[in-house]
């Protein structure tokens, strides 16, 4: 598990560099805060006691994803490399089939370092915020919170929307943040979809959200998407999510929503 003192350190050094080029860095905070200590996933570099080179995984499923950062002042030192080979050896001990590197798109620090290593562009994604629109809560379709019984579809979920093998869903959903919300989608009374809510800095955050394949296209979606946006406008949370540039659907539902994307993470495949 992290210290509340390396999570101190992790947020100063994030501030740091994020003040320096004026971008986001996706460190996937849900998941520092609730690491779990059974696993190598965090890699410091300290000097004169101060965090000067931080990296992470986050492991979803059969994927990894890797992001980190070296202060300003203590750049082109190696640091940053010295922890990405370190990184790269726990990758493979753990034998994820797919690793990607995580860079804001407009960080010429991170693009810089791409440039050096073995890696092809992936994706890119979008992080998007949700602005005031007016919107009707739907009636026949419904969300309640996600019980043990629920397990089994939350894998199909996982496997038919996500890609994942129907191991790695398992093992993905006996994991539970504590902090977030687990919905089950309901359309007539039918479980068929699951969205995530993640609070975290006084912000609402969707992730997985997912309906299954013979449902999709009857405006279950967004009618789910409606009726979370309503209910966490109502408790007074600004509102957020991600979505892969690529993914035009929900690109273009989530826009008819009203969300606007406000920022763009590249990912690279090593």
């Amino acid at each position: 598990m992290l210290t509340s003192e390396q999570l101190i350190d992790i947020k100063e050094l994030q501030q740091a560099c994020e003040a320096s080029e004026t971008f986001d860095l996706k460190l996937n905070w849900d998941m520092l805060k609730t690491r779990t200590g059974k696993d190598r996933e965090d890699f410091f570099y300290y000097e004169d006691e101060k965090l000067v080179g931080f990296i992470g995984l986050y492991g979803f499923g059969n994927k990894v994803e890797i992001c980190g950062m070296v202060h300003p002042d203590f750049r082109r030192k190696g640091i940053f490399t010295g922890l990405f080979h370190e990184a790269l050896h726990e990758v493979k001990e753990k034998g994820y089939r797919k690793v990607l590197l995580n860079a804001p798109s407009n960080s010429k620090s991170a693009k810089d370092f791409l440039e050096r290593i073995p890696c092809k562009y992936s994706f890119s994604e979008y992080q998007m915020k949700w602005e005031e629109t007016e919107m009707d809560k739907s009636e026949d379709v419904t969300l309640r919170l996600s019980t043990p019984d629920d397990f089994e579809l939350e894998v199909q979920l996982e496997v038919q929307c996500f890609g994942f093998e129907e191991e790695e869903a398992r093992a993905y959903n006996t994991q539970r943040y504590v902090d977030d919300q687990y919905y089950i989608i309901l359309s007539s009374g039918k479980a068929v979809g699951k969205i995530r809510v993640s609070h975290l800095g006084g912000e609402a955050w969707i992730y997985g959200f997912a309906v299954l394949p013979e449902f999709q296209g009857k405006g279950i979606g967004r009618k789910a998407l409606t009726n979370i946006v309503l209910k966490e406008h109502k408790a007074g949370f600004p509102i957020f999510l991600e979505v892969e540039a690529k993914n035009a659907h929900a690109l273009r539902l989530y826009e008819s929503c009203g969300f606007r994307a406000y920022h763009s993470q590249d990912y690279y495949e090593i």
